[in-house]
């Protein structure tokens, strides 16, 4: 059976999703590098103590500290279920959890993706100023008529054929949900309207970062947020993660590439089970596991 790995974005985070792996090999080490580079306690931000300057929901919510802490808790399943000769046919992440895939993918190493989190995360949240919202329940063609009569906003996550996110500026998020006809549309908490043409000068900044780095050959395919067809050449993968702050989360289109590669389950590697309730409504033919802790990896 073909078996792909997913790797969930923000929104998944929740306090104490490390417990228990902070006992996995080179997990301590692995978030002291983080804490080192971030220049706070990402763990305590983790284990959500109560502490109000520190281990709060609202700053594990940071977007700053929310991508580091997901790609630490992210990579460090996956270095475990390598440590148990698991490999799978195709890896593919939303949002931040595309990085994670480049990782298990073999793309580049963890200090590198690291850097590469702490770098994405502090431009996005520096880049602030817009509005996002979430739409359930709509016909596509009327959103997409919208959409495209009104300035300042996009589709920047196409979830699935019954959820997307929208993202711009406030006028034109709140035009386009308060004119379509949907099942619910849900402001989201945000600081700026991510994967949209307003994160173009983050993108460059996350772009001037990328440049010098090597990306070695993947060796799984990767199937990435701005061009969901398989792809190995490193040089490719990193131009298409140049472009991912700018554009949209392809996500419906990645589902369909699992049923075209004849992927039989979808395996998500991360907290909760987001990508996994997507899957099941739009690929019902793809069977769904999640990794999330200690106990599912059988330790």
């Amino acid at each position: 059976m073909s078996i792909a790995w997913v790797f969930p974005g923000q929104g998944s985070q929740k306090v104490g999703m490390a417990a228990g792996l902070i006992d996995l090999p080179g997990a301590r080490e692995r978030f002291a590098q983080a804490s080192e580079l971030l220049g706070r306690d990402l763990l305590a931000i983790c284990a959500g103590d109560g502490d109000p300057g520190l281990g709060d929901l609202a700053n594990l919510n940071d977007t700053r500290n929310t991508q580091p802490a997901l790609f630490v808790i992210e990579s460090l399943l996956v270095d475990s279920l390598r440590a148990q000769g698991r490999t799978p046919q195709l890896v593919a992440g939303h949002s931040l959890g595309e990085l994670v895939a480049l990782y298990a993918a073999g793309v580049f190493d963890a200090p590198t993706g690291l850097a590469l989190m702490h770098a994405r995360s502090t431009l996005m949240a520096a880049a602030g100023g817009g509005a996002m919202a979430a739409v359930i329940g709509f016909d596509r063609s009327e959103l997409e008529q919208l959409v495209a009569a009104t300035d300042g906003v996009v589709i920047a996550n196409d979830n699935s054929s019954a959820q997307v996110v929208l993202s711009g500026t406030p006028e034109g998020v709140t035009t386009v949900t308060g004119a379509l006809a949907c099942k619910r549309a849900i402001p989201l908490a945000v600081s700026g309207a991510f994967h949209s043409p307003f994160m173009a000068e983050a993108a460059t900044g996350f772009a001037t970062v990328l440049e010098p780095l090597g990306f070695a050959d993947a060796q799984v395919p990767v199937l990435s947020n701005t061009d969901p067809t398989p792809e190995i050449k490193g040089s490719a993968l990193k131009q298409r993660l140049m472009g991912q702050m700018v554009t949209g989360v392809r996500w419906r289109e990645t589902m369909a590439q699992l049923e075209t590669a004849g992927i039989g389950t979808a395996v998500e590697i991360g907290p909760g089970n987001v990508l996994s309730g997507l899957i099941k409504r739009d690929c019902p033919t793809i069977g769904t596991a999640q990794i999330g802790s200690r106990e599912d990896l059988g330790l």
